[in-house]
Parts: structure tokens; C-alpha cells; sequence
């Protein structure tokens, strides 16, 4: 029998045990105490409820990055309903996909989206006025209660609702609390600059229980980081590979040797993007593997093996992102791999994980969808497990371009190309073609072309038909509201101005 969660109490008591101390900063001039960020949270359970709120009833929450984030994540949660995480950068057509799928009938948000709401129809609370009202504990929360609804990125269709139960958050919390590298001190700092309703919460979690604080930046705002990145309290940052390339770029020739982690995930990290990082950080960098279908950590990869891994005098094929702690389970099933790559010793085939912190299932258009019967669940990534137990990714199945015969993955081409001079970003994708079937397509952030000699230098390691046949550019590269490109937005992106001239040297002809 699993027993109830007692998240009001557990607030409360970080609260009595840290009050004064900071718990989080906007980088600017806005912060919050544990004691006023458990008030605050109280505050809202307790509106949420005389409203008439429910355990389990859905109760989104749609803000920028800062303190109003934390508190209300706190509050929705605390009184027991189902908090549905908005990405404030959503647009009404995401909004309304969502809540078509969600059905939540309040929402916590900001002023400045009233509008969208209201066409909506929906009960739009604003968190600046959330009424005072005095903390007492509220009742615990039944283990199968639902807990939280995430939503999938997007890249490959339409965002599905993911749901967890209470029990399944709780538990996903306790995991990432379990293996954090230190325990942090009350005064050890962490960087967050990722959209609060995903990764950054959940690390924010188990930082937030130790009474260490937060630094919660509403993206990656450079002149805010580099106020704070020099404090010799902050120990910790979480950068996924897009995020610590942006820092790299701007702190070249820099060091920070009391920076203890870097936390990062989400995208395969490039070894060239490791050295970088390398150069000014240290050995610090720990990978991990998550999904908003069972949020982290799948696997760890510490700093020291983090550090193995990329010295090697040759870095194997695919996206190292370690082991799987205990309460995890991983398998390989071969059947989806029909052409394994030939540099490549093991079976190979997409991911299916099973784990303490899965969560329930998913939500599309028709409905919720429970994971199989026996805890498995299909990741839809491509990999394989090593000879020392670590699991390699090598790419997404929906992403596998079909050309010419063969089947290539384009993060295998990425990761050649990542670095180049003259590009902020590079995304790899496909067009159709009659003659190819799909075209690859190598696309960069950048002003121009000057890159493109020295990405087809690179590409000369590779066999042929893994090389992109058309080079293309966007001084900024389609991103959705999680920061991540779509390969399917950039392809659309290409051919809303181009066309492709077919056969067998294809060429874009603008239209």
C-alpha cells in the first residue's frame, strides 16, 4: 500500500528550518525566502481550494521564468490538483491545443495574456493577486491522485499531454534528490535558465529541499549571468548543449574553477562542445537522460566518467549518456533497426525503458493512452548499450532520413558539423526528393555560407551517402517554445521560399 504525500507539512517544515534564508532569485531585484515562498504556496492552496478545487482536478500554470513560478509550482501542487505546466511563450493555438487535451479550468498566469484566456473561456487567476490567508498544513495527497501533466516538445507532431499520478512526482523527486553529485550546502547557489516548467523544476525541487537557493533566470540573459557566474557560491549551473554553447562562446579564455557541476541533458553534447567546456569550466560536466515521459534522471554519467568518455583517443558513435540508476530498467528492441551502422559493434535498436518515476500515460487527441501493461515503455530513440553497460543514443526513429536505400541519422551528421566557425547552431534535416526519396540537408545559424568549405571538409569522414547534398542557412534557426529546432519546422522553413531541383546533384531554387 503506497501511503499518502505529505507536501503541505514537507514545505513547511523547510520553511521552519531555513525561513530567512534566500530561496530564490529573478538575477535582478526580485527574490523570496523559504518563508515566503511556503506562505505564498499556502496562499494559493488555499484560494485553490475555496474555489473549489479538487484533488486531481487540472490547474494550469502559465508564467515566465522567476519567483512567481516557483511559489505557485509549490501552491497547485500542495493543495492536490493535477498542475498542467504552460509554456508562457505558447501561442493561442498551443494554448487552446493543450487545453483541449488537458480540459483545465484555471489557469495561474501574469498579466499581459488575459485576452487568450478569455477567448478560451477559461479562469485566469492572476498570481499577483492571490489573496493573503494564514498557513495552516493541509491534508496529504493520495499516491494515485493525478499530480502533473507535462507537455511533449512537439517536434515530431502535435504536443501530447504526459500525466503522473502524485506518487509518480513524489517519486520522480526522490530520484533526482538521490543522485545529485553533493549534497548542497545552504549556501551553495544553482543557475537555472531553462523554462521552469520542465528540467530546471525538478533539479529546483531537489535543490530547494536541501535550503540551498536558486538563481532562476527567464532565458539565457547574458548580462545577468555574467553578474552571478563570478560569486564564488554559485557551485552548480544547468545547461543543456544549447545553452552551454552560448556560454562558452561568451566566456572564452575565462575560468571558474568553483563551479562544481554542470548540469546538462536534454541533446547529445558534442565533443567538441565538451572541450569548450572543458577549457573553462573543468571536468565538471554531468549528462543526464530524461523524458517528459519519465523525467530524469534514466541515466547518469558523472563528471569523472563524463570526462572518460570524451578524452578518449577515439569517441565512439552515438551520445553517451551512461548508466541507469536503480529503479531504472533498459532494453534494446533490434526489430525497429533494419541497417545498423556499420561502425558499430552492438545491437542497435530503439530504447525502451521502464522505471520508478514513469509516468502514467499519455494524452492525444483520442484520449489518455496508460504505457503497457507490464511498465514498458517506447522512447522512440534509437541506441544501443555498450560493453560496459552505458547507453549510446544515436537518434530519434521519427528523425531517420530514407535516402537513396540507405537509413541515416542526422545527429550522427550533427555531431560532425557541431563547432564550426562562422554558426551559432546546426540542425540537419531532409527534403523530399523523387530521385533520393529525401534529400539530406545541412542547415546552420549563421549570417551566410562561409561555412560550408569547412563543413564539407569535416564531412569527408563519413561515408557518402551520409553527406548533405544541399547547404542551406537561417541567421536564426526555427525553435518551439522549449528552444528546441524541429527538423520538420526547419525542412517547412526551407520550403515556404525554395524548391528542390531533382536528380542526382539536387539544388534549392528560390521561388
Amino acid at each position: 500500500m503506497s501511503l499518502p504525500i505529505a507536501w503541505s507539512s514537507d514545505l513547511i517544515g523547510t520553511a521552519i528550518r531555513h525561513g530567512p534564508r534566500l530561496a530564490v532569485h529573478d538575477g535582478a531585484d526580485a527574490q523570496l525566502t523559504f518563508e515566503q515562498l511556503c506562505q505564498r504556496a499556502h496562499d494559493l492552496a488555499a484560494h485553490l481550494i475555496h474555489r473549489g478545487v479538487k484533488p486531481g482536478d487540472r490547474v494550469a500554470s502559465c508564467l515566465p521564468n522567476g519567483i512567481d513560478a516557483v511559489w505557485v509550482s509549490y501552491g497547485i501542487k500542495i493543495c492536490g490538483a493535477a498542475e498542467t505546466t504552460l509554456n508562457w511563450k505558447y501561442t493561442q493555438e498551443e494554448l487552446a491545443w493543450c487545453h483541449q487535451l488537458s480540459q483545465f479550468k484555471d489557469v495561474v498566469t501574469q498579466p499581459g495574456r488575459e485576452d487568450d484566456w478569455l477567448q478560451l473561456g477559461i479562469n485566469a487567476l492572476l498570481s499577483e493577486k492571490i489573496p493573503y490567508s494564514p498557513t495552516h498544513i493541509f491534508s496529504s495527497v493520495e499516491h494515485d491522485i493525478w499530480g502533473r501533466l507535462l507537455f511533449t516538445s512537439g517536434t515530431t507532431g502535435k504536443p501530447k499531454a504526459v500525466v503522473y499520478t502524485h506518487g509518480q512526482r513524489w517519486q520522480g523527486e526522490q530520484q533526482q534528490k538521490a543522485h545529485l553529485p553533493w549534497i548542497p550546502s545552504v549556501n551553495d547557489k544553482i543557475l537555472l535558465m531553462t523554462p521552469y516548467i520542465h528540467g530546471a523544476s525538478l533539479i529546483a525541487f531537489a535543490w530547494l529541499d536541501h535550503g540551498a537557493p536558486l538563481i532562476l533566470l527567464d532565458g539565457v540573459e547574458l548580462e545577468k549571468v555574467k553578474k552571478h557566474i563570478h560569486d564564488p557560491a554559485l557551485k552548480a549551473i544547468f545547461a543543456p548543449p544549447t545553452v552551454l554553447a552560448k556560454l562558452c562562446a561568451e566566456f572564452v579564455g575565462q575560468t571558474f574553477a568553483h563551479i562544481q557541476c554542470i548540469f546538462t541533458g536534454t541533446q547529445p553534447l558534442p565533443p567538441a562542445l565538451y572541450q569548450k567546456a572543458l577549457a573553462i569550466f573543468g571536468p565538471v560536466v554531468r549528462i543526464t537522460y530524461g523524458k517528459s515521459e519519465c523525467v530524469n534522471p534514466i541515466t547518469i554519467l558523472r563528471p569523472e566518467q563524463t570526462h572518460a568518455f570524451y578524452t578518449q583517443d577515439v569517441v565512439p558513435a552515438g551520445a553517451c549518456v551512461g548508466w541507469p540508476p536503480s529503479g531504472v530498467e533498459i532494453k534494446i528492441d533490434a526489430q525497429t533497426q533494419d541497417n545498423e551502422d556499420e561502425t558499430i559493434d552492438f545491437k542497435q535498436g530503439e530504447i525502451w525503458l521502464r522505471a520508478q518515476q514513469m509516468s502514467l500515460g499519455l494524452i492525444d487527441v483520442n484520449g489518455l493512452r496508460l504505457h503497457e501493461p507490464d511498465g514498458w515503455h517506447s522512447t522512440g530513440d534509437l541506441g544501443y548499450i555498450d560493453a560496459i553497460g552505458r547507453v549510446m543514443l544515436t537518434g530519434r526513429i521519427a528523425d531517420v532520413i530514407k535516402t537513396g536505400g540507405y537509413r541515416v541519422n542526422p545527429d550522427e551528421i550533427e555531431s560532425v558539423l557541431t563547432g564550426l566557425s562562422n554558426t551559432s547552431g546546426m540542425c540537419v534535416t531532409s527534403l523530399p526528393s523523387e530521385y533520393w526519396g529525401e534529400v539530406i540537408v545541412a542547415v546552420a545559424e549563421s549570417e551566410d555560407l562561409s561555412w560550408v568549405d569547412a563543413a564539407k571538409e569535416k564531412l569527408k569522414t563519413m561515408s557518402r551517402h551520409k553527406q548533405p547534398r544541399i547547404f542551406f542557412h537561417f541567421k536564426t534557426l526555427p525553435r518551439n517554445p522549449q528552444g528546441k529546432v524541429s527538423r520538420k519546422q526547419v525542412s517547412a522553413h526551407i520550403l515556404k521560399s525554395h524548391s528542390v531541383s531533382d536528380g542526382a546533384y539536387p539544388v534549392l531554387q528560390a521561388l
